[in-house]
């Protein structure tokens, strides 16, 4: 037996050989590779990637407020290890990557402990008073962000330190004013569905305890001994908003409000139709002040103090007029995310800006994976709860794709160095419209993973879309945005702003052309968070890598689009109040049940892959099935499910139904199969349940018993509450 094995074996190696060569050595190429990410410095990027790790894994398991030095001890052994391993590459890059996550996941828990403030625990009718910290003004009324100095008889322990309010008429408002009035607060919604936004967290971590509404007349009174800070913020947004009306007035209609907003960031007097357009044609990322903007602004700046230097010969021979230029691009940079309002996508867009252009004060390269990984690294310790939302995402990932693929897009093909005039100039025309659409794609393949996943749609025409306007944005739009704020304080700036209109506006009919193609928007149905892991690993395989190691990403990439290409479809909706549910028909849509709100329907709509409006659907509700105690419908198996309204309906669809959804409590004598009743919506949140596996197992927003700093204390809900219909919580 024994030879009779050691022949099988030689003679398995005899066939596996090549003809004239042994096996590659797999071991020696993954050593040749390390050594090569090793000496281009591209094992740098992965600590950011680490760093992001221990962020997730705080967001997903973490169950309350950890003792914040347990992480931080953990960092400080595995990075005192990584010391004495200098030997031992492998097993100090693995020292690196644990102490890194785990300095994540102490970033996030600081953060979480930082911000913590009081959230309202019911919807409260009552009086409200507080100061206007930010307005933002829209076609009807306007949104005010408000600190809270009294709501009502709530004390100081259980009173929201600020709240997001709207209203549709009041007297002249602007912030750094006192104002009194009636408010309808309310806890900031959950999210709509298991996988879906969270409002509630991203208000969390804004500071933001309560929305809601003001009813009644609102009273305003000027204000003494404001917080130097307070009085600061709330001089530069009533400035922002001074400017806003100004750059609208200047042209009119949706080009000056889409002009407005690319330079102060106020979007709220952009109409639906223009939102529409401009999402169908793939550029809605235009009017979010953003990376694009950010390098544009330092960009205009940069070539304008550059070349002004450059006339003078004397500066342009002695002085180095580059890093000047660096330098006054980052201030307007910084000037410019201040004026628009520090968003955190401008925030996180102007320390990526800021960190290039640092790169050339130490005769650096700007563009490189290096520095992007060292502005990941700082965005994150500010504000880990970014690399859960779809800014952070889709900017870092599109920049990400487009230095990886910087020398495959940057046209230099289409130079020739032998060719006469007429050749030059065809090279170079030829150069930025290839440039351009390779951008385009590169960025949007990039960033569709993560567009898709939050957002549940696609635009087939956004390279169409892209290529056609952002010309006109880097030629006309941003440079007249550079000029007419210098030229506002001198009152000169109107001529400006009609030429930024212009070109506005041709970039709206450009997107309005394009939104006139059919499906020029897709609705896809939601997948789950593991598909995102896999597209995202292997987005990060594929960019930061420079060795053959990067095509590796093919894996991941293929099981992503595997599970996103197919993913489980839910066949019943409810939502967390208990007042209105969507189940899936005989003809494979959804149908209501109940009356949900208009956003959440929404939602549950856009997870579903279905393009129908949500108003439509309301509309069309057939009310024969309910009556005054509840809502009957049944299953595509034949079961049937009950909303019950009122108590009295608890005995007979408790009886009958497997599936009983109500906003009360369901009395402990139900003998239905699957309950899901006050008690159990606000322990877990809105549910999903898909028929596929023929058990009534749902989905839940959040696990049993798990209540994250952003949830109200369901102690403190009191049984009789039932929440009002809120309409978006987020700007469309």
């Amino acid at each position: 037996m024994r030879g009779l094995g050691a022949g099988t074996a030689e003679g398995a190696v005899a066939r596996l050989r090549v003809p004239g060569r042994a096996l590659p050595d797999l071991s020696g190429h993954v050593r040749d590779a390390l050594a090569i990410e090793a000496g281009q410095r591209r094992l740098f990027p992965w600590l950011a990637v680490a760093f992001g790790v221990g962020i997730l894994i705080f967001f997903a398991a973490a169950d309350g407020a950890p003792w914040l030095p347990a992480p931080l001890i953990g960092a400080t052994l595995c990075l005192g290890l990584a010391t004495r391993l200098g030997g031992r590459p492998a097993l100090m890059a693995l020292a690196l990557g644990l102490g890194f996550a785990s300095l994540g996941f102490a970033a996030a828990a600081w953060r979480v402990h930082s911000v913590a403030a009081p959230i309202l625990a019911r919807t409260m009718v009552a009086p409200l008073t507080g100061i206007i910290e930010a307005l933002d003004e829209r076609e009807e009324g306007a949104r005010l962000i408000l600190r809270v100095e009294r709501f009502g008889a709530l004390p100081s322990e259980a009173m929201p330190r600020r709240v997001r309010v709207s209203f549709r008429k009041a007297p002249p408002l602007k912030p750094g004013l006192a104002l009194s009035a009636t408010a309808r607060l309310m806890p900031p919604p959950e999210a709509a569905r298991p996988g879906g936004y969270d409002f509630a967290r991203d208000a969390y971590f804004q500071g933001i305890g309560a929305v809601g509404s003001l009813v009644g007349p609102i009273t305003v009174r000027p204000t003494q001994d404001l917080p130097l800070a307070l009085r600061f913020a709330a001089a530069l947004d009533d400035a922002r908003n001074v400017l806003t009306r100004r750059i609208a007035e200047g042209y009119g209609g949706q080009p000056g409000a889409i002009a407005a907003a690319l330079v102060t960031g106020k979007r709220g007097l952009i109409g639906p139709a223009a939102n529409d357009a401009l999402r169908a044609a793939g550029i809605y990322h235009v009017v979010s002040i953003s990376g694009l903007h950010m390098v544009l602004a330092a960009g205009v700046v940069f070539w304008l103090v550059r070349a002004l230097l450059a006339l003078v010969p004397h500066l342009a021979l002695l002085w180095p007029i580059k890093k000047i230029a660096a330098g006054a691009a980052m201030a307007g940079a910084t000037a410019y995310c201040a004026f628009s309002g520090w968003d955190i996508a401008a925030e996180r867009s102007l320390i990526m800006t800021l960190i290039m252009l640092g790169a050339i004060l130490v005769d650096r390269p700007a563009l490189s994976l290096r520095n992007l990984a060292l502005a990941a690294l700082v965005c994150l310790a500010r504000e880990p709860e970014a690399l859960l939302g779809p800014s952070f995402q889709m900017s870092f990932g599109a920049v990400a794709g487009l230095v990886a693929c910087a020398r495959l897009i940057d046209g230099r093909l289409f130079l020739s160095p032998g060719a006469g005039r007429v050749g030059r100039v065809a090279g170079v025309v030829a150069r930025g419209i290839v440039g351009t659409l390779a951008t385009t794609l590169v960025a949007q393949v990039a960033t569709a993973p993560f567009a898709t996943y939050h957002f549940q749609t696609v635009q087939p025409f956004g390279v169409l879309g892209n290529a056609l306007t952002l010309p006109l944005v880097s030629l006309v739009v941003m440079p007249c945005a550079v000029l007419g704020t210098v030229a506002y304080p001198f009152a000169l700036d109107h001529p400006v702003w009609w030429v930024m209109g212009q070109a506005v506006a041709g970039m709206l009919a450009i997107s309005e052309w394009i939104a006139g193609f059919g499906r020029s928007v897709l609705v896809v149905p939601a997948f789950g968070t593991g598909a995102l892991l896999l597209l995202a690993a292997a987005l990060l395989l594929a960019t930061l890598p420079a060795s053959r190691l990067r095509r590796l990403a093919l894996l991941p990439a293929l099981a992503g689009l595997a599970l996103a290409a197919f993913p489980q479809r839910q066949d019943l909706y409810v939502d967390r109040q208990g007042t209105g549910a969507a189940l899936r028909g005989a003809d494979g849509h959804l149908t209501l049940l109940g009356k949900p709100s208009r956003f959440v329907l929404e939602q549950w709509l856009k997870a579903d892959g279905d393009d129908r409006r949500a108003a439509d659907l309301l509309a069309a509700f057939p009310q024969g099935r309910c009556d005054r105690l509840g809502c009957t419908a049944h299953l595509t198996d034949g079961r049937a499910i009950a909303l019950v309204k009122d108590s009295r309906a608890f005995p007979e669809d408790c009886a009958r139904a497997a599936i009983v959804i109500t906003a009360l409590t369901a009395p402990s004598s139900c003998a239905a199969p699957l309950i899901l009743d006050r008690r159990r919506l606000s322990d877990q949140g809105a549910a999903s349940l898909s028929l596929s596996g023929g058990s009534l197992a749902p989905l839940h927003a959040h696990a049993s018993g798990r209540h994250p700093p952003w949830r109200p204390t369901p102690a403190a809900k009191p049984a009789e509450e039932t929440p009002p219909e809120l309409e978006s919580p987020v700007d469309q």
